[in-house]
């Protein structure tokens, strides 16, 4: 029979001390085990306050805000509104190159195309203004959406901040050596016999060769591709014997006469193509806006960060080996201008392509 169950009379003086002792061992485990668990609590809880104090402190110190003093202190993205591996993609990665080294924080690029050039604007939009989203951007995000769609995802008059416009992409008129063309009345007279397909992604090219038609009576008709590289590879074959688009394309081509320059869209000569005229050269009279590549960031970034990255840009654009081996070697002419400039730049640009829109009889969609 247990101890607990014998009735109180049957219990000896040595069970009770013995009871008495296992009830005094009993208390003391309990208050050892109390002592022992209060500690365990006591010091879990101090564990739990420093690794939040830790990680407090620690994302106060990855939270700096950017200053002049202390920007960049974590990587750089660079958006932008082209695929990957064509002239903009290009350079941009060039700049983002030399930017790492001059701001010592990676600088990345990623690349938004598609969405007829909105996806990226919208990125840009969206971003923190903190100076870790600078936007590569071209005037179809810029400046075309506008007044080529109703619905445009951001403002660009008010979501935007210049930094600086890169480069102008001089756009090369060119034709299949196999016509036998030198020279635009040389075209003219060759499209009068029979009709003659061309390419040209931009609206203000399509215009050129539009206006091209009505002034010589010609019929050159637009053929649509999905990209340069398909267009020229139909132009090489003959299908599409006349293309307008950006002068590196066709280096090669013209260094080895399979196809002939008529005319590039700036005021000046490329250094490109010393021996083709420009467009104004051969009668063009009203202005042309051109295809130009620039960096912007969200409008509420400080200036003092718009600056900082304008310096750094500005120094990498005028460096001599950078300038020539990834803008004027690839048929792109330089700028690097100022804020301001560009800014200016751009609202010129505005009436330009409005004008252009409107005389291809073109209508928000």
């Amino acid at each position: 029979m247990a101890d607990k169950d014998k009735p109180l009379s049957q219990w000896r003086s040595g069970d009770v001390r013995s009871i008495n002792l296992r009830r005094k061992g009993s208390q003391r485990s309990r208050r050892k085990n109390k002592r022992l668990l209060g500690g365990t609590i006591r010091n879990g809880l101090v564990i739990a306050v420093l690794f939040l104090l830790d990680l407090t402190l620690g994302a106060n110190c990855h939270a700096q805000p950017s200053t002049p003093d202390n920007y960049p202190n974590q990587t750089i993205k660079i958006i932008t509104n082209v695929g990957v591996g064509g002239t903009y993609d290009i350079l941009a990665r060039a700049l983002a190159d030399e930017l790492q080294k001059t701001l010592g924080k990676p600088v990345v690029v990623e690349p938004r195309p598609g969405g007829n050039f909105l996806l990226a604007g919208r990125a840009c939009a969206e971003a923190a203004a903190d100076g870790y989203t600078v936007c590569a951007l071209t005037g179809e995000t810029v400046v075309y959406s506008e007044l080529l769609f109703k619905k445009v995802p951001f403002d660009s008059r008010k979501d935007f901040a210049p930094v600086s416009n890169l480069i102008f992409n001089t756009q090369l008129l060119v034709v299949s050596a196999s016509l036998g063309v030198k020279s635009l009345d040389d075209l003219a007279r060759v499209a009068k016999q029979r009709p003659l397909a061309y390419m040209s992604p931009g609206v203000v090219q399509r215009n050129y060769l539009e206006e091209f038609n009505r002034k010589h009576g010609t019929d050159i008709v637009s053929v649509p591709f999905k990209g340069g590289a398909d267009a020229i590879t139909s132009m090489l074959n003959g299908t599409t014997p006349v293309i307008f688009l950006g002068g590196a394309n066709f280096v090669p081509y013209i260094a080895d006469s399979t196809v002939v320059g008529l005319a590039v869209d700036g005021r000046q000569r490329s250094p490109l193509f010393p021996d083709v005229p420009t467009i104004y050269e051969l009668g063009q009279t009203s202005t042309m806006p051109r295809n130009w590549f620039g960096l912007f960031v969200p409008a509420a970034t400080p200036r003092p960060i718009i600056d900082r990255l304008y310096g750094a840009v500005a120094a990498i654009m005028t460096e001599p080996t950078f300038r020539q081996r990834n803008l004027i070697a690839r048929g792109l002419e330089p700028i690097g201008d100022t804020p301001e400039q560009f800014a200016r730049y751009i609202e010129e640009d505005r009436l330009d392509c409005a004008r252009a829109v409107e005389e291809a009889g073109l209508k928000p969609q």
